[in-house]
């Protein structure tokens, strides 16, 4: 006999004590930015596509949970707007470029919080409102301070006149008001014109518009690029900042081309393992038709965290994600609902009580739909621009959802997906090392933190077991919180700079 539907989870609460809840203290406000532009913008995993907005810590941080302090099963990864309904995991379409210059935008300022001075650390671009307003005098002005406290030049935009205006360059945090002359929308970058390292862009410049453009200027030779719709790039004129100080954070652009090998390597990563996905999915199988649910539950999590070492992979895999590992609706009933099926569907069995009779059917659909998708990997073609934004997105997506533990279906094992999705993250790193080494100068921070958030998940697995979320200590939980959200800011760089920019 099957195990009784789960009520309907809770909406999370507000949360009053923000240094218990991932992401929260100086760093939040650019997670909050990612996170928005990643559930809104980019192909994410189906767990961003869920519907119901929600995904945060509730209360002090520790997931809603059942009265015997379990926590209820999770949220939709993907439903439909009322959360009811078949889960059907499918995400959002692919980035357009207008989407990936939102996204660029706001993780430039990522790149500032990490790698400039705290004076900086507001965005080494803003992606500001738009203004009007002005005559062409404003162009030919000098620096000047402003209500910020900041100088600010105004700077022309257009085919014609790319960077006109700056005349008295100095060094120090200052802002450039990009105001668009031309007929067309345009891209602008601050360049170093010999080596073509990006000191500050704004996108989607409006005709008619202004937008400010926040740099930390060191002494050097700059231009403005200028690239209008439909049209050839501009560079203006080089402009010298005098003296001795120290350049501010850059990016260096990557080429798809660049970008291919990694992405090729990855993928042959993925189907290398593929066969131990199917080989788990098997072994589970004859676990729960042989009546050994003992045996299934441990096989179950082995199997589990294989597939979620594949993080990278999952806008790849299409619908195949969902029947694997989708969820079910937040509404009562919806665990029997014939769409909830996979890994899910099963922990849901397991550990809630349910007959190895009526689970076999979902392992034997586990079995199938693994093989199916090791045997469609070898036509798959995964896009290497999204290489760089999927190292940050695992992550977040554990942050939104393991450690709320709105993916706990009853196995308390939030903490290994975590880890695992951890490992998922090193691969696309390990595959991007050689192009991010000379563009990240503050990669040994990265890893440190990489190798902090794995020392305090690790101790959080003793004799075998995992901690579940709900047994942890408050400081525990908030460590385990503080470190992703470290990780999740210092991966946000990463994201920028293999973000694939128009050179001409």
């Amino acid at each position: 006999m099957s195990a009784e539907p789960a009520a309907p989870v809770p909406e999370p609460a507000a949360t009053p004590d923000a240094g218990a809840v991932a992401g929260s203290g100086p760093r939040a406000d650019h997670q909050a930015d990612s996170r928005a532009d990643s559930r809104a913008d980019s192909p994410a995993r189906p767990r961003d596509h869920r519907g119901d907005g929600s995904g945060e810590s509730v209360g002090d941080g520790l997931p809603a949970g059942s009265a015997d302090g379990s926590p209820e099963p999770a949220g939709p990864r993907g439903t439909d707007a009322t959360g009811s309904g078949p889960v059907r995991t499918g995400r959002p379409p692919s980035s357009s470029s207008s989407s990936s210059s939102r996204r660029r935008g706001r993780m430039w300022q990522a790149v500032a919080a990490v790698a400039a001075a705290a004076a900086v650390t507001a965005g080494v671009l803003a992606y500001g409102g738009s203004g009007g307003g002005g005559g062409r005098d404003d162009a030919k002005q000098a620096a000047a301070p402003a209500a910020d406290g900041l100088r600010h030049t105004t700077v022309l935009v257009s085919p014609g006149g790319c960077g006109h205006g700056w005349v008295r360059p100095h060094t120090g945090t200052q802002a450039f008001d990009l105001r668009n002359t031309g007929a067309a929308a345009a891209e602008v970058y601050l360049t170093d014109p010999r080596t073509g390292q990006v000191y500050g862009e704004v996108d989607g410049l409006a005709p008619g518009t202004t937008r400010p453009m926040v740099v930390d200027l060191g002494s050097g030779t700059y231009a403005f690029k200028c690239l209008a719709e439909d049209a050839d790039a501009v560079t203006g004129p080089s402009v010298v900042v005098p003296g001795h100080a120290p350049r501010g954070p850059a990016a260096l652009p990557v080429s798809g081309h660049d970008l291919i090998p990694p992405a090729l390597a990855y993928q042959k990563w993925i189907g290398a393992r593929m066969n131990d996905l199917v080989a788990g999915a098997v072994k589970l199988d004859a676990d729960i038709t042989g009546g050994d649910l003992a045996a299934a539950r441990r096989d179950w999590l082995a199997a589990h965290l294989v597939y979620e070492r594949m993080g990278a992979a999952y806008g790849t895999f299409g619908d195949a994600d969902g029947r694997i590992n989708g969820t079910a609706a937040r509404a009562g009933g919806a665990v029997d609902d014939p769409g909830f099926t996979g890994f899910h569907r099963i922990e849901y069995g397991l550990w809630r009580g349910a007959s190895a009779a009526s689970l076999r059917g979902a392992a034997a659909r586990l079995v199938s739909d693994t093989k199916a998708l090791r045997a469609s990997w070898a036509q798959a073609r995964m896009d290497p621009a999204d290489l760089g934004l999927r190292a940050h997105e695992i992550l977040e997506n554990t942050q939104q959802f393991e450690l709320t533990g709105r993916t706990d279906y009853g196995s308390g094992t939030s903490l290994a997906t975590a880890r695992a999705n951890l490992d998922g993250t090193r691969e696309v790193l390990a595959e991007l090392h050689a192009l991010l080494v000379p563009r990240d100068p503050q990669l040994p921070q990265l890893e440190a933190a990489l190798d902090r958030t794995q020392r305090d998940l690790d101790d959080r697995h003793r004799g075998g077991s995992w901690t579940p979320l709900g047994a942890l200590s408050h400081d525990q939980r908030q460590r385990i919180n503080a470190d992703v959200g470290d990780l999740l800011e210092r991966l946000a760089p990463v994201a920028t700079i293999f973000d694939v920019r128009r050179t001409a």
